[in-house]
């Protein structure tokens, strides 16, 4: 079941100017950072108001993150909801007719099993589905 909304994913070039910007909107002091091989990203996130935000960078020109930067430029890249059973919501959405992007789930930040929607499916909003691990 899907249970909360996890976080907001804003896709940005270099994450040190990105926290920079983050830290003077809103006076964030600390980042949780980490590389996330798998999904060949760097992230930096911050916690408002019990929302995550998750800046997301490249690694790799290969990342999809890189590609969507190339076509849309920065900005909100994904929304990630809460589940307590990714695996069982990507089988009863597959079964609703969603298009999925990942069909099982995979490594993602903070501990997480992630998977993505494909935003033909879900009104043009890239959405992740998430669990802690």
């Amino acid at each position: 079941m899907i249970t909360s909304l996890n976080h907001i994913g804003i896709a940005v070039r270099d994450i040190e100017v990105s926290k920079t910007l983050y830290k003077k909107i809103f006076g964030i002091e600390t980042f949780h950072t980490e590389t996330v091989e798998e999904q060949m990203v760097q992230i930096a996130s911050f916690n408002i108001g019990g929302i995550l935000i998750e800046l997301t960078a490249p690694t790799s020109p290969d990342s999809p993150i890189s590609k969507f930067l190339d076509k849309r430029g920065e900005g909100i890249h994904h929304i990630a909801f809460k589940s307590d059973n990714v695996q069982k919501e990507l089988s009863r959405l597959s079964e609703e007719g969603i298009q999925l992007i990942n069909s099982e789930p995979k490594d993602g930040a903070h501990e997480m099993l992630i998977a993505f929607l494909h935003p033909k499916s879900t009104g043009g909003v890239l959405m992740e589905l998430c669990q802690p691990k």
